[in-house]
Protein backbone atom coordinates (compact mmCIF):
# COMPACT_ATOMS: atom_id res chain seq x y z
CA UNK A 1 0.00 0.00 0.00
CA UNK A 2 1.26 3.31 -0.40
CA UNK A 3 1.04 5.70 2.06
CA UNK A 4 -0.46 9.14 1.85
CA UNK A 5 2.92 11.10 1.81
CA UNK A 6 4.26 8.17 -1.20
CA UNK A 7 1.26 9.30 -3.27
CA UNK A 8 2.30 13.07 -3.03
CA UNK A 9 5.78 12.20 -4.16
CA UNK A 10 4.40 10.00 -7.35
CA UNK A 11 2.98 13.89 -8.60
CA UNK A 12 -0.71 13.02 -8.75
CA UNK A 13 -1.51 15.85 -7.20
CA UNK A 14 -1.49 19.70 -8.13
CA UNK A 15 1.60 21.60 -8.16
CA UNK A 16 -0.08 24.43 -6.57
CA UNK A 17 1.54 27.20 -4.07
CA UNK A 18 -0.27 28.10 -1.17
CA UNK A 19 -1.19 31.13 -0.13
CA UNK A 20 -2.37 32.14 3.24
CA UNK A 21 -5.10 35.19 4.30
CA UNK A 22 -5.17 33.88 8.03
CA UNK A 23 -6.74 36.62 10.72
CA UNK A 24 -5.60 36.05 13.94
CA UNK A 25 -5.30 31.97 13.96
CA UNK A 26 -2.96 29.71 16.63
CA UNK A 27 0.58 31.01 16.53
CA UNK A 28 -0.12 34.53 16.92
CA UNK A 29 -0.17 34.93 20.14
CA UNK A 30 -3.34 35.93 21.00
CA UNK A 31 -5.28 33.30 23.24
CA UNK A 32 -8.72 32.22 21.89
CA UNK A 33 -11.47 33.32 23.81
CA UNK A 34 -14.79 30.90 23.97
CA UNK A 35 -18.09 32.10 23.99
CA UNK A 36 -20.36 35.10 21.69
CA UNK A 37 -22.89 34.55 18.99
CA UNK A 38 -21.25 35.20 15.20
CA UNK A 39 -24.26 36.94 13.14
CA UNK A 40 -23.56 36.40 9.41
CA UNK A 41 -25.85 37.90 6.53
CA UNK A 42 -27.42 35.44 4.55
CA UNK A 43 -28.47 35.92 0.69
CA UNK A 44 -31.55 33.76 0.77
CA UNK A 45 -33.34 30.77 2.24
CA UNK A 46 -31.23 27.64 1.42
CA UNK A 47 -33.37 24.61 -0.69
CA UNK A 48 -32.67 22.11 2.49
CA UNK A 49 -29.69 21.12 4.69
CA UNK A 50 -28.83 17.85 3.01
CA UNK A 51 -25.81 18.59 1.64
CA UNK A 52 -25.66 15.95 -0.62
CA UNK A 53 -28.57 16.67 -2.00
CA UNK A 54 -28.08 20.43 -2.96
CA UNK A 55 -25.78 22.32 -5.25
CA UNK A 56 -25.27 25.95 -3.50
CA UNK A 57 -22.95 27.47 -1.63
CA UNK A 58 -26.50 28.94 -0.02
CA UNK A 59 -26.22 25.28 1.90
CA UNK A 60 -22.66 24.67 2.05
CA UNK A 61 -21.66 27.98 3.76
CA UNK A 62 -24.05 27.40 6.97
CA UNK A 63 -24.60 23.31 6.95
CA UNK A 64 -20.31 22.73 6.24
CA UNK A 65 -20.09 22.66 10.35
CA UNK A 66 -22.69 20.57 10.75
CA UNK A 67 -20.48 18.04 9.26
CA UNK A 68 -17.62 16.38 9.04
CA UNK A 69 -15.43 14.99 6.38
CA UNK A 70 -13.31 12.06 6.06
CA UNK A 71 -10.60 14.15 5.13
CA UNK A 72 -10.91 17.88 4.48
CA UNK A 73 -9.04 21.12 2.67
CA UNK A 74 -7.18 22.46 5.73
CA UNK A 75 -9.35 25.54 6.96
CA UNK A 76 -6.25 27.68 8.01
CA UNK A 77 -4.72 27.71 4.58
CA UNK A 78 -6.19 29.72 2.26
CA UNK A 79 -5.18 27.60 -1.13
CA UNK A 80 -6.88 24.40 -1.54
CA UNK A 81 -4.30 21.94 -3.22
CA UNK A 82 -3.26 18.33 -2.32
CA UNK A 83 -0.60 19.38 0.10
CA UNK A 84 -3.20 21.18 2.38
CA UNK A 85 -5.35 17.86 2.47
CA UNK A 86 -5.63 16.87 6.44
CA UNK A 87 -7.37 14.18 8.40
CA UNK A 88 -11.03 14.67 9.43
CA UNK A 89 -12.72 11.29 10.52
CA UNK A 90 -10.18 9.15 8.92
CA UNK A 91 -6.42 9.50 10.82
CA UNK A 92 -5.12 8.53 8.19
CA UNK A 93 -4.54 6.78 4.72
CA UNK A 94 -3.31 4.50 1.96
CA UNK A 95 -3.34 3.47 -1.67
CA UNK A 96 -2.77 -0.04 -3.14
CA UNK A 97 -0.37 -0.49 -5.17
CA UNK A 98 -2.43 -0.48 -8.12
CA UNK A 99 -4.25 2.39 -7.38
CA UNK A 100 -7.73 0.92 -7.19
CA UNK A 101 -8.09 0.73 -3.46
CA UNK A 102 -7.82 3.84 -1.21
CA UNK A 103 -7.97 2.45 2.78
CA UNK A 104 -8.94 4.79 5.76
CA UNK A 105 -8.10 3.94 9.18
CA UNK A 106 -10.83 6.09 10.79
CA UNK A 107 -11.05 8.56 14.06
CA UNK A 108 -12.50 6.41 17.37
CA UNK A 109 -14.45 7.93 20.06
CA UNK A 110 -16.92 10.23 17.74
CA UNK A 111 -20.51 10.29 18.28
CA UNK A 112 -23.02 11.74 15.93
CA UNK A 113 -25.00 15.12 17.49
CA UNK A 114 -27.67 12.34 19.15
CA UNK A 115 -24.99 10.42 20.70
CA UNK A 116 -24.62 7.44 18.75
CA UNK A 117 -21.26 6.34 17.65
CA UNK A 118 -19.81 6.89 14.34
CA UNK A 119 -18.23 3.66 12.73
CA UNK A 120 -16.91 2.26 8.93
CA UNK A 121 -20.85 1.77 8.91
CA UNK A 122 -21.54 5.16 8.06
CA UNK A 123 -19.20 5.70 5.77
CA UNK A 124 -20.12 3.20 3.96
CA UNK A 125 -23.56 3.90 3.93
CA UNK A 126 -23.06 7.39 2.62
CA UNK A 127 -21.13 5.91 -0.13
CA UNK A 128 -23.92 3.45 -0.77
CA UNK A 129 -26.46 6.84 -1.19
CA UNK A 130 -23.89 8.46 -3.62
CA UNK A 131 -23.57 5.40 -5.62
CA UNK A 132 -27.14 4.56 -5.82
CA UNK A 133 -29.97 5.80 -8.22
CA UNK A 134 -32.73 6.89 -6.20
CA UNK A 135 -31.77 6.62 -2.21
CA UNK A 136 -31.57 10.52 -2.27
CA UNK A 137 -34.08 12.97 -3.74
CA UNK A 138 -31.49 14.35 -6.12
CA UNK A 139 -27.79 13.37 -6.01
CA UNK A 140 -26.11 16.64 -7.89
CA UNK A 141 -22.53 14.68 -7.27
CA UNK A 142 -23.17 11.37 -7.90
CA UNK A 143 -20.96 12.10 -11.02
CA UNK A 144 -17.94 12.58 -9.14
CA UNK A 145 -17.85 8.87 -8.03
CA UNK A 146 -18.73 7.29 -11.19
CA UNK A 147 -15.34 5.55 -10.64
CA UNK A 148 -16.11 4.24 -7.32
CA UNK A 149 -17.27 0.61 -7.63
CA UNK A 150 -18.14 0.66 -3.94
CA UNK A 151 -17.25 1.13 0.09
CA UNK A 152 -16.67 -1.43 2.45
CA UNK A 153 -16.41 -1.26 6.01
CA UNK A 154 -13.54 -3.51 6.96
CA UNK A 155 -13.93 -3.28 10.86
CA UNK A 156 -15.39 -0.71 13.21
CA UNK A 157 -12.63 1.81 12.25
CA UNK A 158 -11.63 0.67 8.75
CA UNK A 159 -13.37 1.90 5.88
CA UNK A 160 -11.99 1.45 1.89
CA UNK A 161 -13.06 2.89 -1.45
CA UNK A 162 -13.00 0.20 -4.46
CA UNK A 163 -12.28 2.40 -7.51
CA UNK A 164 -12.96 0.49 -11.14
CA UNK A 165 -9.97 2.52 -12.40
CA UNK A 166 -6.62 4.46 -10.63
CA UNK A 167 -8.17 8.09 -9.88
CA UNK A 168 -5.36 10.48 -8.40
CA UNK A 169 -7.62 13.42 -7.56
CA UNK A 170 -10.36 11.41 -5.53
CA UNK A 171 -8.97 12.24 -2.15
CA UNK A 172 -9.28 15.75 -3.10
CA UNK A 173 -13.13 15.34 -4.16
CA UNK A 174 -13.86 13.76 -0.82
CA UNK A 175 -11.29 16.85 1.19
CA UNK A 176 -14.64 19.50 -0.23
CA UNK A 177 -17.18 21.02 1.64
CA UNK A 178 -19.83 19.07 -0.22
CA UNK A 179 -18.03 15.16 0.53
CA UNK A 180 -19.59 15.09 4.43
CA UNK A 181 -20.18 11.37 6.07
CA UNK A 182 -23.76 10.73 7.19
CA UNK A 183 -25.18 8.57 9.73
CA UNK A 184 -26.74 5.19 8.74
CA UNK A 185 -28.94 5.96 11.25
CA UNK A 186 -31.11 9.07 9.91
CA UNK A 187 -33.19 9.23 7.21
CA UNK A 188 -32.64 11.27 4.28
CA UNK A 189 -35.36 13.04 4.86
CA UNK A 190 -34.78 14.34 7.92
CA UNK A 191 -31.01 15.39 7.01
CA UNK A 192 -33.04 17.67 4.79
CA UNK A 193 -34.56 20.26 7.71
CA UNK A 194 -32.75 18.37 10.74
CA UNK A 195 -29.83 17.07 9.66
CA UNK A 196 -27.46 15.48 12.39
CA UNK A 197 -23.95 15.11 11.99
CA UNK A 198 -20.60 14.61 13.75
CA UNK A 199 -19.42 18.56 13.31
CA UNK A 200 -18.41 21.40 16.09
CA UNK A 201 -21.99 22.69 15.39
CA UNK A 202 -25.58 21.70 15.56
CA UNK A 203 -28.57 22.58 13.53
CA UNK A 204 -31.09 25.06 16.29
CA UNK A 205 -32.99 26.50 13.77
CA UNK A 206 -33.97 26.19 10.44
CA UNK A 207 -36.82 29.06 9.18
CA UNK A 208 -38.06 29.70 5.70
CA UNK A 209 -37.08 33.00 5.01
CA UNK A 210 -35.80 34.11 8.29
CA UNK A 211 -32.21 32.20 9.12
CA UNK A 212 -30.64 29.41 10.64
CA UNK A 213 -28.99 29.10 13.79
CA UNK A 214 -26.09 26.44 14.67
CA UNK A 215 -25.48 25.85 18.24
CA UNK A 216 -22.22 24.93 19.99
CA UNK A 217 -21.54 20.81 19.70
CA UNK A 218 -20.47 20.55 23.12
CA UNK A 219 -19.17 16.77 22.68
CA UNK A 220 -17.23 17.35 19.46
CA UNK A 221 -14.17 15.18 19.27
CA UNK A 222 -11.95 18.27 18.83
CA UNK A 223 -10.98 18.78 22.85
CA UNK A 224 -11.50 22.73 23.25
CA UNK A 225 -13.81 23.40 19.91
CA UNK A 226 -15.16 25.02 18.67
CA UNK A 227 -14.51 28.61 20.34
CA UNK A 228 -18.06 30.43 19.48
CA UNK A 229 -21.70 29.16 21.46
CA UNK A 230 -23.55 29.97 18.40
CA UNK A 231 -23.81 31.01 14.59
CA UNK A 232 -26.73 32.61 13.37
CA UNK A 233 -27.64 33.06 9.76
CA UNK A 234 -30.14 35.82 8.71
CA UNK A 235 -31.87 36.16 5.22
CA UNK A 236 -31.93 39.22 4.06
CA UNK A 237 -33.09 39.45 0.15
CA UNK A 238 -31.97 42.80 -0.30
CA UNK A 239 -28.10 43.48 -1.24
CA UNK A 240 -28.20 46.62 -0.74
CA UNK A 241 -29.90 46.53 3.15
CA UNK A 242 -27.19 43.53 3.46
CA UNK A 243 -24.43 46.11 3.18
CA UNK A 244 -25.92 48.86 4.66
CA UNK A 245 -26.13 46.13 7.77
CA UNK A 246 -22.95 45.10 8.16
CA UNK A 247 -21.42 48.83 7.82
CA UNK A 248 -23.58 49.98 10.74
CA UNK A 249 -22.10 47.14 12.97
CA UNK A 250 -25.26 44.99 12.62
CA UNK A 251 -23.72 41.97 11.56
CA UNK A 252 -19.89 40.43 12.32
CA UNK A 253 -19.75 38.83 8.70
CA UNK A 254 -20.91 39.37 5.11
CA UNK A 255 -21.83 36.46 3.39
CA UNK A 256 -18.21 35.50 2.35
CA UNK A 257 -19.68 35.51 -1.61
CA UNK A 258 -22.02 38.65 -1.43
CA UNK A 259 -19.53 42.16 -2.03
CA UNK A 260 -18.77 43.10 -5.62
CA UNK A 261 -15.83 45.24 -6.35
CA UNK A 262 -17.61 47.93 -6.50
CA UNK A 263 -19.53 47.27 -3.33
CA UNK A 264 -15.92 46.62 -1.81
CA UNK A 265 -14.95 50.33 -2.50
CA UNK A 266 -18.17 51.29 -0.68
CA UNK A 267 -17.39 49.25 2.59
CA UNK A 268 -13.87 50.27 2.81
CA UNK A 269 -14.83 53.97 2.89
CA UNK A 270 -17.99 53.47 4.94
CA UNK A 271 -16.20 51.03 7.22
CA UNK A 272 -12.27 51.31 6.80
CA UNK A 273 -11.92 48.88 10.02
CA UNK A 274 -13.42 46.48 8.32
CA UNK A 275 -11.82 43.05 6.69
CA UNK A 276 -12.51 41.91 3.78
CA UNK A 277 -10.71 39.80 0.95
CA UNK A 278 -10.93 39.87 -3.19
CA UNK A 279 -10.06 36.57 -4.67
CA UNK A 280 -11.73 34.00 -7.23
CA UNK A 281 -14.41 32.56 -6.15
CA UNK A 282 -13.89 29.47 -8.67
CA UNK A 283 -17.63 30.35 -9.89
CA UNK A 284 -18.35 31.06 -13.43
CA UNK A 285 -21.07 33.15 -15.34
CA UNK A 286 -22.45 30.68 -18.21
CA UNK A 287 -25.51 30.56 -20.32
CA UNK A 288 -27.16 27.39 -20.21
CA UNK A 289 -29.76 26.35 -23.32
CA UNK A 290 -32.15 23.06 -23.23
CA UNK A 291 -30.72 21.74 -26.12
CA UNK A 292 -33.86 19.13 -27.09
CA UNK A 293 -36.36 22.63 -26.59
CA UNK A 294 -37.25 23.83 -30.41
CA UNK A 295 -35.86 25.75 -31.85
CA UNK A 296 -33.03 25.36 -29.43
CA UNK A 297 -32.34 21.77 -30.59
CA UNK A 298 -30.71 24.11 -34.01
CA UNK A 299 -26.91 24.29 -33.06
CA UNK A 300 -26.87 27.27 -35.57
CA UNK A 301 -29.17 28.88 -32.93
CA UNK A 302 -27.19 27.73 -30.32
CA UNK A 303 -23.97 29.30 -31.66
CA UNK A 304 -25.13 32.15 -32.70
CA UNK A 305 -25.78 32.75 -29.13
CA UNK A 306 -22.72 31.83 -27.78
CA UNK A 307 -20.89 34.36 -30.77
CA UNK A 308 -22.68 37.07 -30.25
CA UNK A 309 -21.21 37.24 -26.25
CA UNK A 310 -18.89 40.36 -25.50
CA UNK A 311 -17.41 39.04 -22.60
CA UNK A 312 -15.17 42.03 -22.05
CA UNK A 313 -18.42 43.86 -21.38
CA UNK A 314 -19.53 41.78 -18.40
CA UNK A 315 -16.35 41.45 -17.24
CA UNK A 316 -16.00 45.74 -17.25
CA UNK A 317 -19.79 46.61 -16.21
CA UNK A 318 -19.59 43.93 -13.16
CA UNK A 319 -16.01 44.13 -11.79
CA UNK A 320 -14.88 46.59 -12.85
CA UNK A 321 -12.89 44.94 -15.27
CA UNK A 322 -11.37 42.51 -12.11
CA UNK A 323 -12.93 39.20 -13.17
CA UNK A 324 -11.20 36.94 -15.53
CA UNK A 325 -12.32 35.22 -18.91
CA UNK A 326 -12.12 31.25 -19.03
CA UNK A 327 -13.24 27.89 -20.54
CA UNK A 328 -14.51 25.28 -18.17
CA UNK A 329 -12.16 24.98 -15.62
CA UNK A 330 -10.86 28.28 -13.34
CA UNK A 331 -8.10 30.42 -15.13
CA UNK A 332 -4.82 31.43 -14.53
CA UNK A 333 -3.21 32.70 -11.99
CA UNK A 334 -5.66 31.38 -9.45
CA UNK A 335 -6.73 28.04 -11.64
CA UNK A 336 -3.86 25.07 -11.94
CA UNK A 337 -5.64 24.04 -14.79
CA UNK A 338 -7.38 27.03 -17.26
CA UNK A 339 -6.45 27.53 -20.42
CA UNK A 340 -4.07 30.04 -20.85
CA UNK A 341 -4.71 33.31 -22.48
CA UNK A 342 -2.90 32.71 -25.36
CA UNK A 343 -4.82 29.05 -26.42
CA UNK A 344 -8.33 30.84 -24.97
CA UNK A 345 -8.05 33.75 -27.50
CA UNK A 346 -7.64 31.18 -30.51
CA UNK A 347 -11.42 29.34 -28.96
CA UNK A 348 -14.41 30.94 -30.87
CA UNK A 349 -16.49 34.04 -29.31
CA UNK A 350 -13.48 35.26 -27.74
CA UNK A 351 -11.58 37.52 -30.13
CA UNK A 352 -13.69 40.11 -32.16
CA UNK A 353 -16.62 40.60 -30.93
CA UNK A 354 -18.45 42.78 -33.82
CA UNK A 355 -17.00 39.67 -36.43
CA UNK A 356 -18.04 37.14 -33.78
CA UNK A 357 -21.93 38.37 -34.24
CA UNK A 358 -21.24 38.70 -37.63
CA UNK A 359 -21.14 35.32 -38.16
CA UNK A 360 -24.01 34.73 -35.73
CA UNK A 361 -26.50 36.89 -37.67
CA UNK A 362 -25.17 34.89 -40.49
CA UNK A 363 -26.39 31.74 -38.50
CA UNK A 364 -29.94 33.21 -37.60
CA UNK A 365 -30.93 34.09 -41.11
CA UNK A 366 -29.69 30.39 -41.98
CA UNK A 367 -32.11 28.96 -39.29
CA UNK A 368 -35.15 31.52 -40.15
CA UNK A 369 -34.66 34.86 -38.49
CA UNK A 370 -33.71 38.30 -39.27
CA UNK A 371 -34.76 41.86 -38.23
CA UNK A 372 -37.94 41.45 -39.84
CA UNK A 373 -38.47 38.59 -37.76
CA UNK A 374 -37.24 38.08 -34.74
CA UNK A 375 -36.60 35.28 -32.09
CA UNK A 376 -38.83 35.89 -28.84
CA UNK A 377 -37.87 33.69 -25.82
CA UNK A 378 -37.68 33.84 -21.57
CA UNK A 379 -34.49 33.75 -19.77
CA UNK A 380 -34.83 32.23 -16.65
CA UNK A 381 -32.24 32.76 -13.21
CA UNK A 382 -32.29 32.90 -9.90
CA UNK A 383 -33.08 35.64 -7.49
CA UNK A 384 -30.44 36.75 -6.33
CA UNK A 385 -28.33 39.77 -7.21
CA UNK A 386 -25.40 37.44 -8.45
CA UNK A 387 -27.64 35.83 -10.80
CA UNK A 388 -29.61 38.72 -12.09
CA UNK A 389 -27.24 41.51 -12.90
CA UNK A 390 -25.58 39.37 -15.87
CA UNK A 391 -28.78 38.21 -17.14
CA UNK A 392 -29.61 41.84 -17.59
CA UNK A 393 -26.91 42.22 -19.61
CA UNK A 394 -27.42 39.16 -21.53
CA UNK A 395 -30.51 40.10 -22.64
CA UNK A 396 -29.26 43.34 -24.28
CA UNK A 397 -26.79 41.11 -26.24
CA UNK A 398 -29.22 38.56 -27.63
CA UNK A 399 -30.71 41.52 -29.49
CA UNK A 400 -27.35 41.87 -31.63
CA UNK A 401 -28.43 38.75 -33.47
CA UNK A 402 -32.14 39.52 -33.37
CA UNK A 403 -33.67 37.53 -30.36
CA UNK A 404 -35.43 39.57 -28.23
CA UNK A 405 -36.31 38.17 -24.59
CA UNK A 406 -37.62 38.99 -20.92
CA UNK A 407 -35.96 38.07 -17.65
CA UNK A 408 -37.77 34.97 -15.57
CA UNK A 409 -37.01 35.40 -11.72
CA UNK A 410 -37.04 32.03 -9.98
CA UNK A 411 -36.58 32.06 -6.19
CA UNK A 412 -33.60 29.36 -5.39
CA UNK A 413 -35.56 26.33 -4.10
CA UNK A 414 -37.43 26.75 -7.01
CA UNK A 415 -34.72 27.57 -9.29
CA UNK A 416 -32.53 24.33 -8.94
CA UNK A 417 -35.03 22.23 -9.23
CA UNK A 418 -36.15 23.53 -12.70
CA UNK A 419 -32.81 23.07 -14.12
CA UNK A 420 -32.27 19.68 -12.45
CA UNK A 421 -35.06 18.88 -14.65
CA UNK A 422 -34.26 20.45 -17.32
CA UNK A 423 -37.90 22.39 -16.90
CA UNK A 424 -36.29 25.67 -18.67
CA UNK A 425 -35.55 26.80 -22.39
CA UNK A 426 -32.40 29.56 -21.46
CA UNK A 427 -30.82 30.32 -18.49
CA UNK A 428 -28.26 32.75 -17.32
CA UNK A 429 -26.64 30.81 -14.65
CA UNK A 430 -23.44 30.57 -12.06
CA UNK A 431 -21.63 27.55 -11.76
CA UNK A 432 -19.47 26.65 -9.30
CA UNK A 433 -16.99 24.14 -8.84
CA UNK A 434 -16.26 22.86 -5.51
CA UNK A 435 -12.37 21.89 -6.37
CA UNK A 436 -10.21 22.98 -8.95
CA UNK A 437 -10.21 19.80 -10.65
CA UNK A 438 -10.97 18.36 -13.62
CA UNK A 439 -12.42 15.56 -12.49
CA UNK A 440 -15.04 17.95 -10.34
CA UNK A 441 -15.23 20.08 -13.29
CA UNK A 442 -15.87 17.41 -16.00
CA UNK A 443 -17.67 14.64 -14.66
CA UNK A 444 -19.98 17.02 -12.61
CA UNK A 445 -20.77 19.88 -15.82
CA UNK A 446 -20.42 17.58 -19.14
CA UNK A 447 -20.49 14.11 -18.37
CA UNK A 448 -23.42 12.17 -20.24
CA UNK A 449 -26.51 11.86 -17.47
CA UNK A 450 -24.77 13.87 -15.05
CA UNK A 451 -27.70 15.71 -12.60
CA UNK A 452 -25.68 19.00 -13.34
CA UNK A 453 -25.14 18.83 -16.52
CA UNK A 454 -28.26 21.29 -17.41
CA UNK A 455 -28.09 21.14 -20.72
CA UNK A 456 -27.75 17.65 -21.58
CA UNK A 457 -24.56 17.84 -23.62
CA UNK A 458 -23.94 14.51 -24.33
CA UNK A 459 -20.89 12.95 -26.38
CA UNK A 460 -19.04 9.95 -25.53
CA UNK A 461 -16.32 10.26 -27.33
CA UNK A 462 -15.68 13.57 -24.40
CA UNK A 463 -16.75 11.50 -21.49
CA UNK A 464 -13.57 8.75 -22.51
CA UNK A 465 -11.48 11.50 -22.89
CA UNK A 466 -12.47 12.56 -19.68
CA UNK A 467 -11.83 9.39 -17.56
CA UNK A 468 -8.12 8.75 -19.26
CA UNK A 469 -7.19 12.26 -17.85
CA UNK A 470 -8.59 11.25 -14.66
CA UNK A 471 -6.59 8.08 -14.87
CA UNK A 472 -3.24 9.80 -15.80
CA UNK A 473 -0.77 10.29 -13.09
CA UNK A 474 1.97 12.34 -14.97
CA UNK A 475 0.69 15.91 -14.62
CA UNK A 476 2.51 17.84 -17.70
CA UNK A 477 0.41 15.51 -19.73
CA UNK A 478 -2.68 15.73 -17.75
CA UNK A 479 -2.49 19.40 -17.99
CA UNK A 480 -2.25 18.88 -21.76
CA UNK A 481 -4.88 16.20 -21.75
CA UNK A 482 -7.10 18.95 -20.01
CA UNK A 483 -6.43 22.08 -21.76
CA UNK A 484 -7.29 19.93 -25.04
CA UNK A 485 -11.04 18.86 -23.24
CA UNK A 486 -11.71 22.23 -22.38
CA UNK A 487 -10.73 24.19 -25.31
CA UNK A 488 -13.04 21.56 -27.38
CA UNK A 489 -15.99 22.10 -24.64
CA UNK A 490 -15.85 25.57 -25.55
CA UNK A 491 -15.84 24.92 -29.80
CA UNK A 492 -18.60 22.61 -28.96
CA UNK A 493 -20.92 25.04 -27.37
CA UNK A 494 -21.23 23.16 -24.82
CA UNK A 495 -22.00 25.65 -22.23
CA UNK A 496 -20.56 29.12 -22.98
CA UNK A 497 -18.88 30.22 -20.24
CA UNK A 498 -18.84 34.81 -20.12
CA UNK A 499 -16.44 34.90 -16.91
CA UNK A 500 -14.66 33.73 -14.03
CA UNK A 501 -15.90 35.47 -11.10
CA UNK A 502 -14.65 37.71 -8.38
CA UNK A 503 -15.91 38.42 -4.84
CA UNK A 504 -15.35 39.96 -1.45
CA UNK A 505 -16.11 38.15 1.91
CA UNK A 506 -15.31 40.69 4.90
CA UNK A 507 -15.56 40.77 9.08
CA UNK A 508 -15.52 42.90 11.57
CA UNK A 509 -11.91 43.03 13.13
CA UNK A 510 -12.86 41.81 16.54
CA UNK A 511 -14.05 38.17 14.75
CA UNK A 512 -10.89 36.41 14.73
CA UNK A 513 -9.64 33.12 12.97
CA UNK A 514 -10.98 33.68 9.52
CA UNK A 515 -9.52 32.45 6.39
CA UNK A 516 -11.10 33.15 3.17
CA UNK A 517 -10.32 30.34 0.67
CA UNK A 518 -9.14 31.66 -2.54
CA UNK A 519 -10.00 29.45 -5.16
CA UNK A 520 -13.61 27.69 -4.10
CA UNK A 521 -16.18 29.29 -2.35
CA UNK A 522 -17.39 25.73 -1.11
CA UNK A 523 -14.87 24.19 1.01
CA UNK A 524 -13.92 26.66 4.15
CA UNK A 525 -16.55 27.01 6.30
CA UNK A 526 -16.14 24.35 9.16
CA UNK A 527 -16.01 27.75 11.47
CA UNK A 528 -14.45 25.91 14.18
CA UNK A 529 -11.12 28.17 14.54
CA UNK A 530 -13.53 31.31 14.84
CA UNK A 531 -13.39 33.08 17.63
CA UNK A 532 -14.80 36.84 19.03
CA UNK A 533 -12.14 38.88 20.62
CA UNK A 534 -14.71 41.10 22.61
Amino acid sequence: MKSRTDCFALACFAFVSVVTLTVGMAGTGWAQKAGGVLKIQHMDTPPSASIHEEATVSTAVPFMSVYNNLVMFDQQVAKNSFESIVPDLATSWSWSADGKKLAFKLRQGVKWHDGKPFTAKDVECTFDLLLGSDKLRRNPRKAWYSNVEKATADGDFDATLHLKNPQPALLALLASGYSPIYPCHVPTAEMRRRPIGTGPFKLAEFKMNEGIKLVKNQDYWKKGQPYLDAIEFTVIPDRSTRMLSFVAGRFDMTFPTDVTVPLLKNIRNDAPQAQCTMRATGVSTNLIVNREVPPFDNAKIRRAMALTLDRQAFIDILSEGQSTMGGAMLAPPEGVWGLPPEKLKTIIGYGDVEKSREEGRALMKQAGYGPDKRLKIKVSTRNIAPFRDPATILLDQLRHIWIDAELEIIETAVYYNRVFKKDYVVALNLTGSAVDDPDVTFFEGYACGSLRNYNNYCDPEMTKLFEAQSRETDQKKRLEMVWEIDAKLQEDIARPIISNGRAAGCWQPYVKGVTIHTNSIYNGWRFEDVWLDR
